[in-house]
């Protein structure tokens, strides 16, 4: 069978070691004679898989001991309502940056609960880069800073960690399509959460992860699920969390360490993005509408010189076993996502059908 090529955002690609270890413990995790889907979340069995997840957990990511890790279900956009929840602490404003659809989502959520002060935007040019932090006007009795270091949809990565010091305004960062791709300083982050379908797992799983110092007031009415400091009290156990998407994620977790870190990964991700914008900056074919600086490693979406060939695009790209590579509805056009389980391999064999496509189409 030939190899297929999942460029999915999300739900994504995962390491295909990792899949084919679930496989083998699928029925019988380690002698248990259950699977992990039929375990108790407080028996011994799980309860290992969870301290072994946050353990390699903040062995990876080097969290900082005054974080707490959080395994919450209702994906990274129940966070959009939970971060002003927790985090506005009695103020009355919270400053945002909106690069993006995710952006603009968490934004119209955050307005529930407080005001919101848009700090930037790059709305002015339809979401096609990140703004630079001296142009940002920031509320400086705003709760907190929020911004998306990676906007999945449009493609646009900071490759910079926005700088507070000098202020108590703590940093919050919907990191999902970038989460574990790279190394990354934990410590200049008030809080951080992810999803974990692109990177490091299946869908059903976020993982938040906060100073303690920012956790134990909420505004009121904030229903008990919502509220970190209960989460982080029961460690993540308050209710049912998602268990099988838990153990996946730490299969990937420890897929991670093997490869050599966020640190090797890294370089793995950074050839993969070369490879294909390199190729996309030699051709009129095909174009990334995406300013340079601010392009995504992790999500790279393109358009073909004539739209009426998209359809054409993928349907011979999927005999070539490429798949999963059109554009979100909302900006049209093509998108891969080259997510940390996505072989270089992959990478390649695109670009080659690219190229084979604009040749027999010029």
């Amino acid at each position: 069978m030939e190899p297929i090529y999942n460029f999915s955002a999300g739900p994504a690609v995962l390491p295909k070691e990792v899949l084919q270890q679930a496989r083998d413990e699928m029925l019988d995790w380690h002698g248990s004679g259950m699977s992990v889907m039929e375990m108790s979340h407080r028996g011994k069995e799980f309860m290992s898989i969870a301290a072994r997840l946050e353990t390699d957990l903040r062995e990876l990511a080097s969290i900082p001991p005054n974080y707490k890790v959080l395994f919450l279900s209702g994906g990274a956009s129940s966070q959009f309502a939970m971060v002003p929840m927790n985090l506005v602490r009695g103020k009355k404003s919270a400053n945002y940056i909106n690069t993006g659809q995710w952006s603009t989502k968490a934004l119209k959520e955050a307005k529930k609960y407080c005001a919101v002060h848009v700090a930037a935007s790059s709305e002015d040019a339809n979401f096609t880069y990140a703004p630079t932090q001296d142009k940002w006007n920031i509320d400086p009795e705003g709760a907190y800073l929020h911004y998306t270091p990676n906007e999945t949809i449009g493609g646009v990565e900071f490759n910079w960690i926005p700088d507070l010091s000098g202020t108590d305004i703590p940093l919050v960062a919907d990191i999902s399509s970038a989460f574990m791709s790279r190394p990354l300083d934990v410590s200049r982050f008030g809080l951080i959460y992810a999803g974990t379908q692109k990177n490091v797992g299946p869908a059903g799983l976020c993982i938040v992860i906060v100073r303690e110092d920012l956790i134990g007031t909420t505004v009121p009415g904030t229903p008990t699920m919502f509220d970190y400091k209960i989460h982080a009290d029961n460690d993540s156990m308050y209710n049912t969390p998602p268990t099988y998407a838990m153990y996946i994620t730490g299969l990937v977790v420890e897929w991670l360490k093997q490869k050599g870190g966020l640190q090797a990964m890294e370089k793995i991700n950074i050839a993969k993005a070369r490879l294909l914008y390199d190729f996309l900056d030699t051709t009129d074919f095909y174009h990334c509408p995406v300013a340079k600086p601010d392009r995504s490693r992790m999500n790279v979406p393109f358009t073909l010189k004539d739209p009426g060939l998209d359809e054409e695009f993928l349907k011979q790209a999927r005999t070539h076993g490429l798949i999963q590579l059109k554009g979100h509805r909302s900006v049209g056009g093509m998108r891969a996502s080259i997510y940390n389980a996505m072989p270089l391999e992959g990478v390649k064999v695109l670009v080659e059908f690219m190229k084979e496509f604009a040749s027999n189409h010029a």
